[in-house]
């Protein structure tokens, strides 16, 4: 007789408990640990024993004696920089997943690749969280009426994997993953079993039908993928949509291609009218800049693309005991990592003071050749001093206050010059006329910001 249980599941990571707690102890989660109902034979002790006993050896060729051809179609989305960032396109047969804040624009994005590839394909459209008549008000918003887009309003994972095996369709997308039910599973829809089960059957459909599919997926208050982990190793091509979703830029990040790069990214711009690609994003990002104490221009990357932005920094004494730090754009641990070594290194007092980062246009900035510049950024911000206009900054600053190399500075360099600007601070690496070279942080500061 088989013997039943009940057991207690993590949603984020995706750990087994006997008992429910609070919190998961693997991966430090509060309150995502959902109950189970389980049957287990008890001979399935052994299976690890009866499944060596069942195996068999692999048949195996040199992999020199391999013939493949990889030659197949790939569907052009219309947007050139989101292509760019697919490797070339969407592969016929590849799986996707796409995740992005509520509000970020990932339905309005899809819609608008689903109208430029349903020119020529044959595309189905699958939401389990809207009707069809908010799906037909935003194709007719973003004229996407096209007779190859069709539509279909379902939570049921078998029937839609169902449908893309049948191979009638170029591209299939699903609207969320988060909201797919398997019938052969008892737990409710977002669920951990429920979220990789489903996802395996769309992937299996895929391959079976070379079918592309497009799975939407949401985030948690972190800014990660809701639900296991597991679901981004089986997808082919993992898709990041960030910013804000008040305004500014959004862009898109492959965290993982199978038939790409990772590097690259695709910045949009979001109107009345849909996502359209930003061709010239410093220039936008530049435009009402305003040269004051605390401003300071940081040429980064995003992707392999050079962007200019702006780093804000505020600095006012604080009225509690504890002083306030806030980051908008940029990592808190860094920028409470970088007050410390300017404390330390340059011996501005900063611990009665409370100070507030912003980067402008909504970007979040993972370079850490933006250290040197929100270190001017503060430091400016406490003289009272502004640096000059014509100046870009970048450079990775260490622990003991040095300056460090950044990532590709030819491609930095030439953006800022094509935007007018007449130098560069940057680390003493760098040899070109451009750039004004530094090795120290308090020499840097005392030279170029501080009274």
């Amino acid at each position: 007789m088989p013997k039943s249980h009940i057991e207690f599941v993590c949603q984020e990571c995706g750990a087994v408990y006997r008992n429910w707690t609070g919190r998961c102890t693997s991966c430090g989660a509060w309150s995502s640990l959902l109950e189970r109902f389980d049957e287990t034979s008890r001979d399935e002790k052994s299976a690890v024993s009866r499944g060596r006993a069942s195996g068999k050896t692999l048949d195996y060729v040199s992999i020199k004696d391999l013939d493949v051809t990889d030659d197949r179609e790939r569907l052009q989305t219309g947007f050139k920089d989101f292509d760019h960032v697919l490797g070339g396109g969407i592969l016929l047969g590849s799986v996707l997943l796409l995740a992005g804040q509520p509000g970020i624009g990932k339905s309005t994005l899809l819609m608008q690749v689903c109208a430029t590839i349903a020119q020529n394909h044959k595309v189905l459209y699958i939401s389990g969280e809207e009707s069809a008549g908010q799906v037909k008000m935003r194709a007719t918003r973003l004229n996407a009426e096209d007779e190859n887009l069709k539509f279909a309003s379902s939570t049921s994972a078998n029937d839609i994997a169902k449908t893309i095996e049948s191979g009638e369709f170029d591209l299939v997308i699903v609207d969320s993953i988060q909201t797919m039910t398997l019938a052969e599973i008892a737990s409710a829809p977002g669920s951990i079993s429920q979220v990789t089960n489903s996802g395996n059957l769309f992937i299996r459909a895929a391959k079976l039908s070379d079918t592309s599919v497009i799975i939407v997926g949401h985030v948690t208050k972190e800014g990660t993928l809701a639900g296991p982990k597991v679901l981004e190793h089986l997808v082919d091509v993992v898709l990041q949509f960030e910013g804000d979703r008040y305004g500014g830029f959004k862009i898109i990040r492959a965290a993982k291609n199978r038939f790409g790069s990772t590097s690259e990214a695709a910045i949009f711009s979001m109107d009345q009218h849909g996502l359209s690609e930003v061709e010239n994003p410093s220039a936008v990002l530049l435009a009402e800049r305003q040269n004051t104490d605390g401003s300071i221009i940081l040429a980064t990357l995003e992707g392999t693309r050079p962007i200019l932005v702006e780093i804000q920094a505020l600095v006012t004494p604080t009225n509690f005991g504890y002083p306030k730090r806030t980051a908008s754009g940029f990592d808190i641990n860094r920028l409470n990592l970088l007050i410390a070594v300017v404390e330390k290194r340059t011996k501005l007092k900063l611990g009665d003071k409370d100070i507030f980062v912003n980067v402008v246009g909504g970007l979040k900035i993972r370079d850490s050749a933006a250290d040197l510049a929100v270190c001017l950024a503060i430091a400016s911000a406490v003289a009272g001093r502004k640096l000059s206009e014509d100046f870009v900054v970048f450079g990775e600053v260490g622990l003991g206050g040095e300056v460090r190399s950044a990532y590709r500075p030819d491609q930095r360099i030439a953006e800022a010059k094509k935007l007018g600007f007449a130098h560069a601070i940057a680390p003493a690496t760098v040899k070109d006329p451009f750039v004004i070279q530094v090795k120290d942080l308090r020499q840097t500061l005392i030279e170029y910001v501080n009274e």
